[in-house]
């Protein structure tokens, strides 16, 4: 499998220069190729193969006047721009003929010296590691590297990154083997929410650590300062910088979290069960900022990738599965309830339940079944109530907010009452 390795990098001003002529001359021939395709289409003309592209706006083009500047960088950062814009056309037909799951993706479009995020990649022709530890790139020279971590193999292809905090970032990836790990026999059903980030089915509880409302202050206060610079100034561009660092460091916070705990679950539990929330339609709703704070997607998404790596199993429910209506105890279904209810007692067995608790009780046991492919039953796992968060907001699950008849079809073969 292929795997990517980030690194800050710290080039010196020469080779910060070098680099922002490369990312210029790179944006160009991307360009302009995708010029060349749109004045293809619309006179009717063939369309023009990458071969016949590479000798047109870089071959070709660095014997004219207007494009001799793009012979004093490397070719294969351009060579590796085009190979993106086949890929980019690749995704939108793919996505037209349904052949690429997921959200439509639209046709390529014009790149531009403004975009906040810049980047160019390099193939083994064009970069080297030395010996120590320097990272040598084409016609730029050698580039310090902070090497958090040693890299498991042999990278094929780096990926330099200019964010718009003005960190330089050097993105390598590197084709591993899975490292299958020890089986264990804990399996784990999760209910993810946003008073309570998580509730496992064993009891266990983690708080929503909500980076983005802790920061809102001091992004307020950035933006509010950015908003008052003169446009074009040399101030303003210090306060976009202030205001990009400020972003940025909720965004690396909100990703080396949920990193360590998705480890965490991996390496304690064999499998894992989740349930198929709508984050796309919850994120349109009132609850939307703290909704894209939790980032459930990102937390999924490391939850798989990580699996596949290290030989344990995600297992999806289906959102329509009424897990905060059944009890986890005896299987009756107790019917909807308003969001603010938190614990309520079975009608038939008298058991009381902690309201995510009992929802990762039955996600458990609806996951397994479904795993299984047999009729699941009631899950006893005996643990306590878990202790309560600090109720900021509610509302996590969109059985929550169905009226549907007393009976349902549970997932899995799960047979509801």
């Amino acid at each position: 499998m292929h795997l990517r390795y980030s690194y800050r990098i710290y080039p010196t001003a020469g080779q910060r220069a070098s680099l922002v002529r490369t990312f210029g001359c790179a944006r160009v021939v991307y360009s302009d190729a995708l010029a060349a395709r749109k004045e293809a289409r619309k006179g009717g003309l063939p369309y023009p193969k990458s071969t016949d592209l590479q000798k047109q706006v870089i071959t070709a083009a660095k014997k004219t006047p207007e494009r001799a500047w793009l012979a004093s960088v490397g070719v294969d950062p351009l060579i590796r721009s085009l190979r993106d814009l086949d890929t980019a056309y690749r995704n939108f037909f793919d996505s037209v003929s349904g052949k690429r799951a997921g959200r439509p993706v639209g046709l390529p479009r014009f790149k531009s010296r403004k975009d906040s995020r810049q980047s160019l990649r390099f193939t083994l022709n064009g970069f080297r590691i030395r010996g120590n530890g320097k990272l040598n790139l084409a016609k730029i020279g050698d580039v310090r590297v902070k090497w958090s971590r040693a890299l498991p193999a042999d990278p094929s292809s780096v990926t330099i990154v200019l964010d718009a905090a003005g960190r330089y970032c050097a993105s390598f990836v590197v084709d591993v083997e899975p490292e299958h790990l020890p089986e264990v026999d804990a399996e784990v059903g999760i209910d993810l929410g946003l008073t309570t980030y998580a509730v496992l089915s064993d009891g266990s509880v983690i708080d929503n650590p909500r980076f983005l409302r802790k920061a809102e202050r001091k992004l307020k206060a950035a933006q509010r300062e950015l908003s008052r610079k003169a446009k074009g100034s040399k101030n303003r561009a210090k306060a976009r910088r202030k205001v990009a660092r400020a972003h940025a460091k909720v965004a690396d916070t909100r990703m080396d979290w949920p990193h360590k705990q998705t480890t965490k679950l991996i390496r304690e539990t064999q499998a894992v069960y989740l349930e198929d929330l709508n984050v796309r339609g919850l994120g349109r709703g009132r609850l939307a900022k703290s909704v894209h704070d939790a980032g459930w997607a990102t937390f999924r998404r490391l939850l798989e990738e990580k699996a596949a790596r290290y030989g344990r199993h995600v297992g999806i429910v289906h959102r329509a599965f009424p897990s905060s209506q059944l009890c986890s105890d005896c299987g009756h279904r107790d019917g909807p309830k308003p969001l603010h209810v938190r614990e309520w007692a079975c009608q038939v067995c008298g058991v009381l339940h902690d309201r995510d608790l009992n929802a990762a009780r039955n996600i458990l046991a609806a996951g397994q079944a479904d795993r299984l492919n047999a009729s699941g039953g009631p899950v006893r796992p005996g643990v306590a109530i878990p202790r309560q968060a600090r109720p900021v907001e509610r509302g996590t699950h969109l059985g929550d907010l169905r009226t549907t008849g007393d009976r349902a079809a549970g997932a899995g073969g799960i047979p509801v009452l």
